[in-house]
């Protein structure tokens, strides 16, 4: 009998975690009173029962267009997240203004972590620096998300006799 490869346990367990993400928060502004709703989508909001006369609408939540960037006059506390099945493993960039006035990133993993802080740079460059970092890291998981599910299809393949 060959003995099992413990990079097989870490990643069915990984592509497990991709199988059931936890639930996306979805954040609109409504442009009347800037009043923040957040709706956890795949679950009804309180208060709208007519959801069920339109059953695609719980299929695929419409979410309100918003730019690509965010409009800033100033670029102090821009910030992004990475992909990510959990929270405790989850980047963040976050533009901050400095006391001499440029503007440094601090990236961080997960919530508690010390950030590690790119800088000095304007104000647009922290921008640029914060969209080119999470482009990349979206970039790396849909990759890593790949190859793990074809690593786990070919190991159900295989559980199955079918190699």
């Amino acid at each position: 009998m060959s003995e099992i490869d413990p990079t097989d346990h870490a990643l069915a367990t990984i592509a497990s975690i991709l199988e059931h993400p936890e639930p996306a928060l979805v954040v609109r502004e409504t442009e009347i009173v800037r009043e923040t709703e957040y709706v956890v989508v795949g679950e009804q909001p309180a208060g709208e029962e007519h959801a069920e006369e339109h059953p695609a609408v719980e299929d695929h939540p419409v979410v309100d267009e918003q730019p690509l960037v965010p409009e800033h006059t100033d670029s102090d506390g821009y910030s992004k997240v990475g992909p990510g099945p959990m929270v405790a493993i989850r980047l963040k960039w976050t533009v901050h203004r400095g006391d001499d006035g440029q503007y440094y990133v601090h990236e961080t993993i997960g919530e508690q972590s010390a950030p590690v802080v790119s800088g000095p740079m304007t104000s647009e460059a922290a921008v640029r620096f914060v969209d080119m970092h999470e482009e990349e890291a979206n970039k790396r998981f849909e990759l890593l998300r790949s190859e793990i599910a074809g690593r786990s299809s070919l190991a159900d393949y295989e559980r199955k006799g079918e190699a």
